[in-house]
């Protein structure tokens, strides 16, 4: 029996591969909405103010996430993921898990209650991630301090950093593959052979749609910061990027 789960920050793609497992006999949950996620979502978003507690921010585009690794997990965080994944952690099927982009907010816990699971850590181009709203654009909604903006989009940019540097304070689990979403889309076959192996089960071929790449190109609002300079280097995002 696998657990698996996906993590990464909404609208970075992740409901291709959340349907890729679905259609591959993955049990995801009793109840997914169109994006795939497992919903009702509301015990998961509490725990994320719960954990946030344990975040310190310094000031500008810096928070401390030391207190994750090392402190205690909060009792109360622990109930709620498991109020969340009631009927996943229930079922019987031999491959299950969840898709929920909250998830990552919560990543350092995560890893400690699951350090078995496997872990898909989907990314995208962050210029295409924030063209579009999602329910993490404001991350005081889930107790995290950040630089007051009235920007919305600099709002979201912000989000996606604090996500991107999250996951990478925390040490990878044993059984982590990151997936960029445009090669899942312009590579589809060689990126579902290397999940293949990951997970040890054959997946599902969906339709993908190239269109959905490099929406940044005709976007007229900002969606470039200068703050996304490094992770799109180090993502191999580097069409169009002005240099540091």
């Amino acid at each position: 029996m696998s657990l698996i789960t996906v993590i990464g920050r909404g609208h970075s793609g992740t409901r291709a591969i959340s349907h890729t497992l679905y259609a591959s006999g993955v049990f995801m949950g009793h109840t997914l909405n169109r994006s795939g996620d497992k919903v009702p979502p509301q015990a998961l978003y509490e725990a994320c103010r719960v954990m946030a507690r344990q975040v310190k921010w310094e000031g500008d585009l810096k928070w401390d996430f030391s207190a994750l690794t090392s402190g205690p997990i909060d009792p109360e965080f622990k109930r709620l993921v498991e109020e969340y994944l009631a009927d996943v952690l229930k079922d019987r099927s031999g491959h299950k898990g969840w898709k929920l982009p909250e998830t990552t907010l919560i990543f350092p816990w995560i890893v400690r209650l699951f350090p078995e699971a496997k872990y898909i850590y989907w990314i995208r181009d962050p210029r295409d991630c924030i063209i579009g709203g999602h329910k993490t654009d404001d991350l005081r909604d889930f107790g995290v301090e950040y630089p007051a903006t009235d920007d919305v989009r600099r709002r979201r940019a912000i989000s996606w950093k604090y996500q991107y540097d999250l996951m990478a304070a925390v040490p990878a689990p044993a059984n982590r593959i990151t997936v960029r979403f445009e090669d899942f889309v312009l590579r589809q076959e060689e990126t579902l052979e290397r999940l293949e192996a990951f997970l040890g089960i054959p997946l599902g071929r969906i339709i993908v749609r190239p269109e959905t790449l490099g929406r940044w190109k005709k976007d007229e609002q900002q969606h470039y910061f200068d703050f996304f300079h490094q992770a799109m280097l180090e993502n191999d995002y580097t069409e169009g990027l002005p240099p540091a």
